[in-house]
């Protein structure tokens, strides 16, 4: 079945590559059709694999090997919620100790230029909260931050 909406993703013939890492890195993540050119394109020629089907964290997803023209930016990111701090270090070392790159606020890139955001869920809930005063700790502490620290985000909650 083909679902409504589905993800495209743009890469420079690493498709494949990348979802398999996706796969192999998180849970309800896998990967599915693999698609040949059925003639030449710009940037492969017939035969070539064209799209890799697959899904991350229950999303659908396809990848598109389109070539050079197009790399990733952080305008698209997959935000991921985490439940504790071992997951956020599982992901994150996942990521960026791949050949990925450390951003702010807990952001990073892996090493196809995907952005990701890993984010735990008290961040979520903090900055979203009632207690503005508390959200606007949370949200100071984070600024401060590459990878979210759980404890100084739940400390800064406290006050």
């Amino acid at each position: 079945m083909i679902p409504k909406t589905t993800i495209c993703l743009w890469f420079n013939g690493n498709a494949l590559e990348a979802a398999r890492f996706y796969a192999d890195t998180f849970p309800d993540s896998a990967v599915g059709r693999l698609v040949h050119a059925p003639g030449d394109y710009p940037a492969g020629k017939q035969g070539d694999p064209l799209t890799v089907e697959f899904t991350v964290l229950g999303t659908p997803c396809v990848g598109l090997n389109g070539g050079p023209q197009f790399p990733q930016t952080e305008a698209f990111s997959f935000q991921v919620v985490t439940e504790d701090q071992a997951e956020t270090d599982r992901y994150w070392d996942a990521i960026v100790g791949n050949g990925g790159q450390e951003s702010a606020c807990g952001w990073c890139k892996d090493r196809w230029g995907v952005s990701w955001q890993i984010t735990p869920r008290v961040l979520i809930e903090a900055y979203r909260g009632e207690d503005r005063a508390a959200a606007k700790r949370v949200f100071d502490a984070m600024m401060q931050m590459r990878r979210i620290d759980v404890a100084t985000i739940e400390a800064a909650r406290r006050g």
